[in-house]
């Protein structure tokens, strides 16, 4: 099941379900959620229970979507965590994760505009798979870590590179929390459309050149083994996001070195998940 939040001209929002496009709101199906509701909370067995929709009640997707997780208590991200975007960057392969956070006014959803801030001149893009917490998870083994996983998600690591290696310590959560930097969806895809996410494919088109091109298979820690490691530092709760890592071919690695300039278009492609489409403008 594929599940999006969208505005409406007025302001009230929906939620729906969502294929390549289009949209078939809850309240077509009977079902009756509150424009605040979490559906992170609501668990797995919630979604495998929704109608089936007929042709019919299927819509144009409206212009306005919004993050299919509206709330997120954390939004944790996994750095240098393909070994090929490793080397690109010069830095050793990791010997376990690399940990970073963003604050939640990074969030965005499809189509709004990355920011692109005054006190920056390097801003990159990076393509990631995003797991979504479904139940709340503490010391979770790694064998049990997909019982605890709702869904996917595309997301979009937006990072000032100039701030997150430029600065004194090197600043990695200030390099990657501007506002705008974590858009996230179209929408959320539950495990039972995306079953085996280790190995499915992840691109970022810049305009109309594709500049990220790998697959899940590259991760040097897998989601069980990430959920597995996290879970012993911090308790995970539904509607959490692990950002799970780039591949290869960011703008910082490139020769010479291309960033985000405003006009640009950047578009997140995940297999089994869709395209998360959003252009650049200056702050």
């Amino acid at each position: 099941m594929a599940i999006c939040r969208y505005q409406h001209s007025d302001g009230n929002i929906e939620h729906a379900l969502y294929r390549d496009g289009q949209v078939c709101p809850l309240r077509q199906l009977g079902v009756e959620l509150s424009s605040d509701a979490d559906v992170t909370q609501l668990g797995n067995a919630w979604f495998r229970d929704l109608p089936i929709p007929q042709e019919d009640q299927w819509v144009r997707s409206p212009a306005r979507l919004l993050p299919p997780v509206a709330n997120p208590q954390k939004i944790i991200c996994i750095g240098l965590n393909y070994r090929d975007h490793a080397i690109e960057t010069g830095s050793e392969i990791p010997t376990e994760p690399v940990v970073f956070n963003k604050f939640l006014s990074t969030l965005s959803g499809a189509g709004d505009a990355i920011v692109l801030p005054k006190v920056s001149k390097e801003v990159d893009y990076e393509a990631e798979l995003v797991v979504v917490i479904g139940r709340t998870a503490k010391h979770v083994a790694a064998k049990d870590a997909m019982d605890y996983i709702l869904g996917y998600t595309c997301g979009h690591d937006v990072s000032a590179r100039d701030w997150q290696k430029g600065r004194p310590g090197g600043q990695w959560l200030l390099g990657k929390t501007f506002d705008t930097f974590a858009p996230i969806g179209p929408c959320l895809v539950t495990t039972d459309e995306l079953p085996d996410p280790s190995n499915v494919r992840v691109r970022m088109h810049l305009n109309d050149a594709t500049v990220q091109d790998s697959t899940t298979a590259q991760l040097i820690f897998d989601i069980p083994t990430l959920i597995e490691h996290l879970t012993q530092i911090v308790t995970l709760h539904p509607g959490d996001l692990i950002f799970t890592g780039t591949p290869p071919g960011v703008g910082a690695a490139m020769q010479p070195p291309r960033f985000l300039q405003p006009g640009d278009r950047c578009t997140v492609e995940i297999e089994g998940i869709g395209s998360l489409t959003n252009p650049c403008e200056a702050e």
